[in-house]
Parts: C-alpha cells; sequence; structure tokens
C-alpha cells in the first residue's frame, strides 16, 4: 500500500501532500522526517530505502510490516512515496516517473509554480492515478484524458450555473440573443441596435 505521496523542494517545502493513512504524529514532524531522510542522501546511491522509525509515525498495526521511502529528485523537486513492504521499489519509481509524465502533459514541462498555483489540477492527477494508496492508472494517456473530461465537465458546469458567464452556449449562458450588460449599455447610449 501506499501511505503517503509528498512533493518538497529543494529548501524542504511541501508542494503536494496526500497521505493514504492515519497519521500518529503531527504532519510537520512527519514531513520534516522524511525529507532530512531524502535530502542528506549523496546523488550516487539508490533512491528507495528503509525507515523502520517511519512505521510507529504513520501509525502502522505493528505487525512488522516495513516502512520504505521511493524518491526521485527532478530539477529542483522530489518526488517522494511512502510505502509498505508489499510494494515494489522499481514499480514504485516508475509510477513516479508516470506521475511526472502527466503532469508534464497537463502543464507542459511543469514547474514547482504550476504546483502551487494549480494545485486543484495536480491532486485531480494523482486521483487519476492513485485512490486509497492503490494504484489506478499507469498509462499517462489515459489519465491525461481523464483530467481533460475533468476539466471539461467543471468549466461546463461553471458556466451552466453561472448566468453571467460568457460562451458556452448551455442553459444559463449568454448566446447570441443575450449581451453582456456592458454591451447592453453600449447599444442604449450609441443608439445602435435601436429599434
Amino acid at each position: 500500500m501506499i501511505h503517503s505521496v509528498l512533493i518538497f523542494n529543494n529548501a524542504g517545502l511541501p508542494r503536494l501532500t496526500k497521505f493514504y493513512s492515519p497519521l500518529q504524529v503531527s504532519t510537520q514532524q512527519l514531513l520534516r522526517k522524511i525529507f532530512s531522510l531524502v535530502c542528506s542522501r549523496p546523488t550516487g546511491l539508490c533512491n528507495f530505502l528503509d525507515a523502520p522509525d517511519l512505521t510507529e509515525l504513520l501509525g502502522s498495526k505493528g505487525d512488522g510490516e516495513e516502512v520504505r521511502v521511493v524518491y526521485r529528485n527532478y530539477a529542483t523537486l522530489y518526488f517522494v512515496f511512502v510505502v509498505d513492504g508489499a510494494e515494489s521499489e522499481l514499480g514504485i519509481l516508475d509510477l513516479i516517473q508516470v506521475f511526472v509524465e502527466s503532469l508534464d502533459k497537463a502543464f507542459e514541462n511543469v514547474c514547482e509554480l504550476d504546483l502551487v498555483f494549480h494545485f486543484d489540477e495536480v491532486h485531480h492527477i494523482l486521483t487519476e492515478v492513485i485512490q486509497g494508496g492503490l494504484v489506478l492508472e499507469t498509462n499517462v494517456e489515459e489519465i491525461a484524458s481523464a483530467v481533460q473530461d475533468k476539466t471539461r465537465a467543471r468549466k461546463a458546469s461553471y458556466a451552466a450555473a453561472n448566468p453571467l458567464s460568457l460562451g458556452g452556449g448551455g442553459p444559463g449562458s449568454r448566446g447570441p440573443t443575450l449581451n453582456t450588460p456592458i454591451g447592453w449599455l453600449t447599444e442604449r447610449i450609441t443608439g445602435v441596435g435601436a429599434r
């Protein structure tokens, strides 16, 4: 099971935190502990490590399950997955790659600012990949298609619910017969379109 998905910048500031299991300590304490484990490792070492001291912090059931930290460093961002012993480390590294490719597809060369200003879309992408700590989809094209469908549906819902929205053509949107308030006022002042 995947216990958490985290993204940190080089300074240790979390840019995405998603936990799939209950915590026994404060989130900040856990984040500091995980980042200190990851950032202190030299670049030549492998990208996964056992973290037995995280077991009690994550609220494991005490059945001797191992907790592993699998991470990947891309430019200024650390993508960190905390998993149990049932998950394959290489499979999780591949999943990190799929997640980053999906972010790249959505944001065209993703950077830290995309994660900060478009956090809702980042969470949509993560939800398409992982739900409840289990992997749902690993095909980047399917993930991108699902995210685009959700975005289209959200925009259509907004346009239908907002009577002042322009375009969309749905109920409640301003079609060719309805004009904007400024357009209506301009017509009345200039006499254009007067009967």
